[in-house]
């Protein structure tokens, strides 16, 4: 795979710089809006529009399975992924209510639960049954990478084409922060042990048990730091690929992408990877609880927006910090400068 394929294009320092010195014309002291100004700043750069807008937003759930939960790094059984997406699909989970708060699109992509799903709404883009357990074998062949990333820019295009103006990407997938873990550690050549946390809520004797197995799992996989192909083909997820694949669609549209937490973070890290100017429209919503999250999220070279003690994925904490994105682009557009409202800047 060649990185022309999935091209950004450089953001818009210069527009940055005229929308800065717009918003200093505003009706306000200066700088009094703190981090909302260096986010409509952004937006511009990324939009390449002084008045960027962010509505409608566009939600991507990718659903798949993990081997690796045979080894029991995970609190809940496999089961519970293919369920959830029947949650999803009814309407009944956090992302659902949120993503009905914000007037969202939604779609829920299957691109490797365990098992067949019929459902009408469901997107079904399966490239195979689950992952395989990376302890014993490669999660998957280097083809099936490539093609979980493809499907994923596909669902990114098509979402873009329905008009949404930034993307919030989420993930269902039990197993996946055993996934996340390893894929941060074999990206960050650190030691796991600092990296890996409880997930879905286990024990302290199963974490100790999750440690070892992903750090047996990293020493016998071996994966290629410098290869994100290789590191998801050996150690990684179907959907956490799907969702670096729809935020490379992102980017090259211009299109700004919200991440989400601990898992959606680390496929942030995977999409810059595979084309490095992605990270420039990347906005980190929220710090999770998740060890690992705080360090992915300064691979990146971001701060996050909110932290609330989010742990749950979905795409949820991007839709709770939507409205505060949402609220810098309307701050650009419906506030008076001095001028326009005749207001004096002179004591």
């Amino acid at each position: 795979m060649s990185q022309q394929v999935y091209s950004a294009p450089k953001v818009n320092k210069e527009l940055g710089k005229q929308v800065s010195d717009y918003i200093n014309s505003l009706t306000k002291p200066l700088g009094s809006l703190g981090r909302l100004e260096e986010i409509a700043i952004k937006l511009a750069e990324m939009k390449n529009e002084a008045f960027p807008s962010v509505e409608p937003p566009g939600v991507l759930v990718f659903a798949a399975d993990h081997g690796i939960t045979d080894e029991g790094v995970s609190s809940y059984p496999q089961a519970v992924t293919a369920q959830m997406v029947h949650n999803f699909l009814s309407g009944g989970a956090a992302i659902n209510v949120f993503s009905r708060q914000i007037g969202a699109y939604l779609n829920i992509i299957d691109i490797g639960v365990a098992q067949d799903i019929e459902h009408s709404s469901l997107i079904n883009q399966k490239v195979r049954y689950g992952t395989a357990n990376f302890y014993r074998e490669d999660a998957m062949t280097r083809e099936e990478a490539e093609k979980a990333i493809e499907v994923g820019y596909e669902q990114g295009l098509d979402i873009i084409n329905k008009g949404c103006q930034c993307l919030i990407l989420g993930e269902m997938g039990i197993g996946n922060t055993s996934a996340s873990s390893a894929i941060l550690a074999v990206l960050s050549n650190r030691d796991v042990t600092s990296l890996v946390g409880t997930g879905t809520g286990i024990s302290q004797e199963s974490l100790v048990h999750k440690v070892e197995v992903i750090k047996e799992s990293i020493y016998k996989r071996n994966p290629n730091p410098q290869d994100p192909i290789d590191i998801i083909s050996k150690v990684g997820g179907l959907e956490i690929a799907g969702m670096a694949g729809a935020m490379l669609a992102a980017a090259s549209n211009r299109i700004p992408i919200l991440l989400d937490g601990f898992i959606c973070t680390i496929a942030g890290l995977l999409a810059k990877e595979i084309s490095p100017n992605s990270a420039d429209y990347m906005i980190v919503t929220h710090q999770s609880v998740e060890p690992g999250h705080q360090l992915a999220i300064a691979l990146l070279g971001k701060k996050p927006i909110l932290d609330l003690g989010l742990r749950l994925g979905e795409g949820t904490g991007a839709a709770i910090a939507y409205p505060i994105i949402q609220s810098a682009t309307l701050m650009l557009k419906e506030m008076a400068t001095f001028d326009s409202a005749g207001v004096s800047t002179k004591k």
